[in-house]
């Protein structure tokens, strides 16, 4: 489509692409919000993910005591979440979500699942992490969760990341993210030119947290995601 930055948006006007972090509880709060909504109204949503890699750009892991803050302040202002605290042992705590962005990416190859496949993976993996405190790095939990997964070929994506499918997508979309286009995870795109980042969420930090500060979710409003509805399906 003329006139679409396809390095930033997926050019299906029925498409919402959304750059993010599988570890960021506010890109795992939208997607629930608009997964949601799209039930209500048992539309055929289509969610193209690009990855939004927060340990590339800080070039460290996400340290747990901000994401366990985050958790908390993101479930107890939204209980339908059903999160929960980690409660698996400390040494199965992921440390890096690379390999499971990559195989979201992998997984959007229309041979192992498409876009479908590859959203299906996405909650998968972000259930796994924030209600079932699974260590979402490793291949074993991956597959076992693509496996489960509808629209997902659990084999092929098996041989996919064997080969190295979905490392040089995560890495050229990091390239996008850098740029001042996106400005976090998450960060929603349409090809009709909707465009937010974190929508919803009015929030703040009571003070840096690695000296005590906590984050206040002020307020929420999940009629973004109908908004968003809206335009593509009327």
């Amino acid at each position: 489509m003329a006139g679409i930055d396809t390095d930033l948006v997926h050019p299906d006007p029925r498409v919402i692409t959304v750059w993010s972090d599988l570890g960021c509880p506010w890109a795992s709060l939208a997607l629930h919000t608009l997964h949601a909504a799209a039930a209500r109204r048992e539309v055929d949503l289509l969610i193209d993910h690009r990855a939004f890699p927060l340990e590339l750009f800080n070039r460290m892991p996400t340290p747990k005591y901000i994401l366990d803050a985050e958790v908390v302040a993101v479930a107890g202002h939204r209980t339908e979440l059903g999160w929960k605290a980690w409660s698996a042992s400390a040494a199965t705590y992921p440390v890096t979500m690379l390999p499971p962005m990559e195989a979201v990416q992998a997984a959007k190859d229309e041979a192992i699942g498409g876009l479908r496949g590859g959203d299906e993976l996405d909650a998968a993996l972000r259930r796994a992490f924030y209600v079932e405190s699974r260590c979402i790095s490793i291949p074993s939990e991956i597959l076992d969760l693509a496996a489960e997964c509808e629209h997902v070929d659990a084999d092929a994506l098996a041989a996919a990341l064997a080969a190295g499918a979905g490392r040089k997508e995560l890495y050229r979309q990091w390239e996008v993210a850098e740029t001042p286009r996106v400005q976090g995870s998450p960060h929603l795109f349409t090809a009709g030119g909707r465009a937010a980042h974190n929508p919803g969420a009015e929030y703040h930090w009571t003070g840096r947290p690695d000296q005590g500060g906590f984050p206040r979710l002020e307020r929420y409003d999940p009629q973004w995601a109908e908004d968003w509805l809206d335009d593509l399906f009327g």
